[in-house]
């Protein structure tokens, strides 16, 4: 009993010694803050100079996540029918079949914060100038116009989102190569109004390897068998066919050709210049072709005799030139009507004939004469033989100088012709690059606007069109 009230005693007097400490320090905060607050206005910055900088240092700590309000449990997007939907009138203006729509009707994504998104596949095709100088190694530059049929550019107003078109889908096409596709907006200014558009611009190259191989090297593998028309002899008659049989050929190409290209007159293809090139080529082949194998057959009995100066150049100086072996004349013959006269005349000069031996003399007389008849047809075969080995090799001497002709001729012309067309090729496809996306800068907050881009699948065909 002692002990407990010992304790108590204790407790009443160390709480009567913390609310006298108590009762000082909150007299002396009233104290302080009476005095603090003395004068002070909230409406007014506490600061020391008008000029000063007050500093809040802010920060966040978060406790507890009372609520989310969700409507519709949380949905941020649904699908609509576009038929219940208002769409903008987008056309392509370079329309080629009439089918301005060119889209599926497919769902529209209606999301949370009012956009409505609508992405239709679309099958479209335009019409472009083809400029086919430089075909098969050309490059076509082809643009398609979108925009609005009915509204102008105060109701609805076209947005580019990406100025290169997006090709992550494409599939290549084996006779066209993108080499750039690129979006550009434009406006059209008609009176008081102005009708925004989009015009897509597609750089295409054409792939060569299928013309080359089906088309380029037969031509020139026909202009190369032109050169060996020279090489054939002259005896043979196959010059003429064969140069006819090229020609006819060539024609069968350039109807090829014509059905490929599109035609126009205001330029003419480089391979529709290199055909008609070989076939001027051909037909001057088949005109020397003939003069050659006519100068072949010449001689003295078609009343051809060969001029000296023909003589001096094709028998004598050509030849050298073009590294042919010399005309010989196989054919020498002494006068043996001469020398047996002569022979005659020296062994019975001085002798005095008696009757049997002038029998004899009579006899060899007449063999002389027969001697001498044999001799002059020999002559004159011999003559002729001349006359004719002589335009054989005037004619070898003109095959060989058309060979070399015609052979350099070729080679430069198919030079000449294809060099700037492969040249051209060649730096379009070193200068093949991606431009980098240039993202949507703005949107027009007030009125109607549609944001527009293009993403191709696959590149189907380019048509001809008369």
């Amino acid at each position: 009993m002692g002990v407990l009230d010992f304790m108590i005693a204790s407790l009443l007097c160390a709480n009567t010694a913390a609310f006298t400490v108590f009762s000082s320090f909150a007299e002396n905060e009233d104290a302080l803050l009476r005095h603090l607050f003395r004068g002070y206005q909230k409406w007014i910055r506490p600061v020391k100079h008008s000029n000063d900088t007050i500093k809040v240092y802010f920060g966040l700590k978060i406790s507890q996540l009372v609520d989310v309000v969700e409507d519709y449990g949380g949905i941020t997007a649904i699908r609509v029918p576009s038929e219940s939907l208002w769409l903008p009138d987008i056309v392509l203006f370079e329309n080629a079949d009439g089918r301005f729509e060119g889209s599926l009707m497919t769902k529209a994504i209606v999301r949370y914060n009012g956009i409505v998104v609508w992405t239709p596949p679309a099958s479209y095709k335009s019409s472009c100038t083809m400029d086919v100088t430089f075909f098969p190694f050309d490059r076509q530059n082809c643009s398609m116009k979108f925009g609005s049929w009915t509204y102008d550019g105060n109701m609805v107003d076209l947005i580019l989102v990406d100025e290169n078109v997006d090709r992550t889908d494409f599939f290549d096409n084996g006779e066209w190569e993108i080499l750039n596709a690129k979006g550009m907006k434009g406006n059209r200014k008609d009176g008081l109004y102005s009708y925004p558009f989009i015009t897509y611009s597609f750089v295409l190259r054409r792939l060569p390897l299928f013309y080359t191989l089906f088309l380029i090297i037969p031509c020139l593998g026909l202009s190369f068998l032109t050169v060996l028309v020279f090489y054939l002899p002259s005896d043979e008659g196959e010059k003429l066919s064969l140069s006819t049989s090229v020609l006819v050929s060539l024609t069968v190409f350039l109807l090829v050709i014509e059905e490929i290209i599109p035609s126009s007159s205001k330029v003419i293809p480089l391979i529709g210049e290199y055909l008609l090139f070989i076939m001027i080529f051909v037909t001057l082949s088949i005109i020397v072709t003939v003069f050659v194998i006519n100068v072949h057959h010449r001689s003295s009995t078609t009343y051809h005799p060969m001029a000296p100066w023909v003589k001096r150049l094709f028998l004598q100086k050509l030849p050298k030139m073009l590294c042919m072996k010399g005309h010989v004349d196989r054919y020498s013959f002494s006068d043996p009507e001469d020398t047996l006269k002569q022979k005659l005349v020296r062994k019975h000069k001085h002798r005095q004939f008696k009757d049997g031996e002038k029998v004899v003399i009579a006899f060899l007389e007449k063999a002389a004469d027969s001697i001498k008849y044999i001799s002059r047809h020999v002559k004159k075969e011999h003559f002729i033989r001349q006359v004719v080995q002589d335009w054989k090799f005037v004619a070898q001497v003109l095959d060989r100088i058309f060979l070399w002709l015609f052979l350099v001729v070729s080679v430069m012309g198919s030079v000449l012709i294809f060099t700037p067309a492969v040249k051209m090729w060649l730096q379009s496809g070193l200068a093949k690059a991606n431009p980098p996306v240039v993202p949507l800068s703005s949107w027009k907050a007030d009125g109607a606007f549609a944001t527009f881009s293009v993403s191709p699948s696959q590149a189907v065909a380019l048509e001809k069109y008369e």
